[in-house]
């Protein structure tokens, strides 16, 4: 029975494994011992409750980062996302009662209203890439640190730079498949980083929009001459 049970949470990390979340056990809760306090035991089940949230949100297309039932800042952002697409208080706040009965029992990401577009939150830091009324892809971003802030607002691609260039602005800050979206602020662009720690879950950039690699390779080749672009919100 156990050897079963074994191969069953295996083959359960499989979908997330090939996405490249990293998937870790939760603790069972036929592992707290008899003599154990009941705090500890409700402390397995917490985690336990967190790990099936993070499974779901990942499988989903919202990005939790290591899946190990530890409620993270990445899964906060993972979060955030949720609750903007659910109609729920978007924030990057922790998991709440609301948040498990929304995420456990969903079963395909919803669909949105929005037009085909990029769409930054700033509050979540995350972007939405809309294709036909779905989220095709959810990912993280890292908007404008203080003092060098993202201007909210709609724009539309003008100008596209495949692969690797370095910034006319800063130099040494190599940005790439850079896709540039505001002509009354040329400097800005949705752009991948010379490595993806660079993209914090917080505003870090000179103004750009940073965004991990491959996923800047998939929207770019996706996002034609023209397509809007929208940033808004506030961290």
């Amino acid at each position: 029975m156990h050897i079963v049970s074994r191969w069953l949470r295996i083959l359960a990390a499989v979908p997330l494994a090939v996405t490249g979340v990293v998937v870790v056990s939760p603790p069972s809760a036929q592992a707290v011992a008899s003599d154990q306090t009941v705090s500890t035991v409700s402390t397995v089940s917490t985690v336990s409750t967190a790990y099936r949230v993070e499974a779901r949100l990942a499988a989903l297309g919202y990005p939790t980062g290591t899946v190990d039932g530890v409620i993270s800042v990445r899964t906060r952002q993972a979060l955030c996302a949720w609750r903007e697409t659910h109609g729920l208080p978007i924030g990057r706040y922790t998991l709440t009662t609301r948040d498990i009965r929304s995420v456990l029992a969903a079963t395909r990401r919803p669909y949105t209203s929005r037009s085909n577009g990029l769409y930054v939150n700033k509050t979540c830091q995350v972007l939405y890439q809309v294709v036909s009324h779905y989220n095709r892809r959810i990912v993280w971003v890292s908007t404008g640190m203080r003092g060098y802030d993202t201007p909210s607002g709609t724009g539309y691609v003008w100008r596209k730079w495949a692969g690797w260039h370095e910034s006319s602005i800063y130099g040494g800050a190599w940005m790439y498949d850079s896709i540039y979206f505001r002509r009354d602020h040329p400097g800005i662009a949705l752009h991948g980083s010379s490595t993806n720690s660079l993209v914090k879950p917080y505003p870090a950039s000179h103004g750009c929009v940073r965004t991990w690699r491959p996923q800047i390779a998939y929207i770019f080749n996706e996002t034609p001459i023209g397509r809007k672009v929208v940033v808004y919100g506030r961290y």
